[in-house]
């Protein structure tokens, strides 16, 4: 016999829908700040996925940020003229290129994430109280739990 599954509460519904639009708006705000007019935030986020990882493929890339994969090419190819990335082929699918960081792109990485922490902390120090920034904090504690 299968359970049922009990129905969310519809405040929690609301909870979820206003979490995930404030971590996307803050998310695409963050991107927008980062290292001058150079890179888009579609290309920064990208920067920063091939950063996070080892070597990867422009199809992974696409599925990851959610994209056609016309729309990765794009991206790479832009990326690529800047010499931030390198692509080689798969050995174990010749079809296939693995994406890979350059050396400047590795520092403009680290550029990219510097600047989005420093920006985030001097917006967190002038809009917020230090009560406000306890409740911050308490608040990354517990959705850290969903990560876990």
């Amino acid at each position: 016999m299968q359970s049922e599954v009990e129905p969310v509460p519809p405040a929690t519904l609301q909870a979820a829908l206003g979490m995930r639009v404030m971590v996307s708006r803050l998310r695409r705000r963050i991107l927008q700040v980062t290292d001058g007019q150079d890179l888009t935030p579609s290309q920064a986020s990208v920067l920063m996925r091939i950063g996070k990882g080892d070597a990867v493929t422009a199809a992974a890339l696409a599925q990851a940020e959610r994209v056609r994969q016309q729309s990765m090419a794009v991206t790479l190819s832009s990326l690529d003229r800047q010499g931030l990335i390198h692509r080689t082929p798969d050995p174990a699918d010749g079809r296939r290129q693995i994406v890979e960081l350059t050396d400047a792109g590795r520092e403009r990485a680290e550029g990219v994430r510097q600047a989005g922490v420093e920006w985030l902390a001097r917006a967190l120090a002038e809009r917020y109280d230090d009560e406000e920034r306890r409740t911050l904090a308490e608040a990354m504690r517990l959705l850290g739990r969903l990560t876990d």
